[in-house]
This record gives C-alpha cells, sequence and structure tokens, in this order.
C-alpha cells in the first residue's frame, strides 16, 4: 500500500522508490534483488529503513523470499492500487487473476443507485452485470456494475458503448474490464469508497458465506471528464484476496 500526502515516512518515500523500479523494469519480474547492503549503498539509505521497506513490499506482494537466494522480485509484481483505472479481477488476484463468473446481465431502469452516480434520468435503461469473482473455486467477491445509458455512452465514450454491445462471451469478463479495454487513449477518472458491513442473506447465498459475515463494501464511479460512465459496487468479504489502495490527501 502507497500512502502519499504533504509528509510521508522516509519508510513509505523508500517503498514508493522500490515500487517504481519495480514497475519500470530496473528490477525485472523474477530478478533477484542485490544484497541489503549493496541495495542500501545504491539508495543511500540506512539498513534498518530498507529492511523495513522490504517487508513491506513483501507484505504488499512485490516482492518474495526464496531460501538460499535471497529477496526476488514477483513473477507478476501486482499493479498499484486504485489510482490506475483496472478490472478488480486483477487488482485483487495478486498476479493470478480470479474468473469472472456470470450471474446476471440484464437491461434495468434506474435505481436510487444510479440515480445518483451515473446522474441516469427516468425512464433510461442501464445495462447491470452481477458477477462472482472466483479464486481457487471459492467465491472471493460479488461485483455489480451498471453502464450508463447508451446515448450518454454515445457522447461520452462510443468506443465503449460499441463494446459492451459486441463484447465477446460476456458471462466470463467484468463491465469493467471491457471498459478498460476499450479506453486506450481515453482518460479515465475514477472515485471509490470503502465501508464496512455485513454481506446480508441474498448475498451470503451468492458467496456461500453466512449472512453475518463481514465484509468491505467498496463503491466505485468511473468517468470519461465529467460524464460518469461505470458505476459498480463490490463486496469483499472475510478472507477475500487482500485489496491494494492509495490514499491521498
Amino acid at each position: 500500500m502507497a500512502v502519499s500526502g504533504r509528509q510521508r515516512r522516509p519508510v513509505v518515500v523508500l517503498y514508493e522508490r522500490i515500487a517504481d523500479a519495480i514497475h519500470h523494469g530496473t528490477y525485472p519480474p523474477g530478478s533477484t534483488l542485490p544484497s541489503e547492503p549493496k541495495l542500501a549503498g545504491e539508495l543511500g539509505v540506512s539498513r534498518p529503513a530498507l529492511r523495513e521497506a522490504l517487508l513491506l513490499l513483501q507484505e504488499d506482494g512485490l516482492l518474495s523470499v526464496r531460501r538460499g537466494v535471497g529477496r526476488t522480485v514477483a513473477d507478476h509484481p501486482p499493479r498499484r492500487g486504485f489510482e490506475h483505472v483496472q478490472p478488480l479481477e486483477e487488482l485483487i488476484g495478486a498476479g493470478s487473476p480470479l474468473r469472472v463468473r456470470a450471474l446476471l446481465r440484464a437491461v434495468e431502469e434506474p435505481t436510487d443507485f444510479t440515480t445518483q452516480h451515473l446522474l441516469a434520468r427516468a425512464g433510461s435503461e442501464l445495462r447491470f452485470w452481477e458477477s462472482l469473482l472466483v479464486g481457487e473455486g471459492t467465491a472471493a467477491t460479488l461485483s455489480q456494475e451498471w453502464a450508463a445509458a447508451d446515448d450518454v455512452l454515445e457522447r461520452a465514450h462510443p468506443d465503449f458503448a460499441h463494446a459492451l454491445r459486441t463484447a465477446p462471451a460476456p458471462e466470463r469478463v467484468s463491465m469493467l474490464a471491457v471498459l478498460a479495454d476499450a479506453s486506450r487513449g481515453v482518460s479515465l477518472g475514477a472515485h471509490s469508497s470503502v465501508t464496512a458491513t455485513l454481506v446480508g442473506q441474498r448475498r451470503g447465498d451468492q458467496l456461500g458465506r453466512p449472512a453475518d459475515t463481514p465484509a468491505v463494501l467498496v463503491t466505485q464511479v468511473v468517468r470519461v471528464g465529467e460524464v460518469p460512465v461505470l458505476a459498480a459496487k463490490h463486496m469483499l468479504p472475510t478472507g477475500a484476496p487482500a485489496l491494494p489502495v492509495l490514499q491521498s490527501n
């Protein structure tokens, strides 16, 4: 997890320096990092500070420790958190993306949620996708995604509108994945909020968990300029893969 702000602890700054070097290929996937003394010298930092940063990078899945080898860069380093708009199945998959299993692909009228977050007009029709994200045979996340009305998408993001109509095998892909793939060269902005809740009876049945299972609920809105094009709710029950998050002020 990277935390940015006006005043950041030195270990966080060091974490980000090493993480950037990994993502930019200075330390490629599968490579072994220099020894602690050599790396501390290269970075101009103390060994205690370096050791703390390396432990955080290991916790976040960028590094692993191999006996007799040392610290190595993960073969598939996880991408950084919600600062990049990307499919949730990739974000929380930690190098092994979760599978998308469609529960429902439908068109529905606006609800309070979509009226608020997509500014949907009364009487409009919105595509609604409900999916389970599954890893190792266990449902890890329940996602509900809504796209803005077709006429809004045709004006704001016609490639996304076209991709939704022609998406191959939509039962195996999330709406956010369709949006990300259709947005090459298109600048997206997103806002997410995170709250603690319980899964409840219906979602518990879908996730195979008791109704009183604690969960994290992520509400996400993706925009093109000022126009919201996708809104989603992602429920991650206890035991789901870790979710990397960028915090800023």
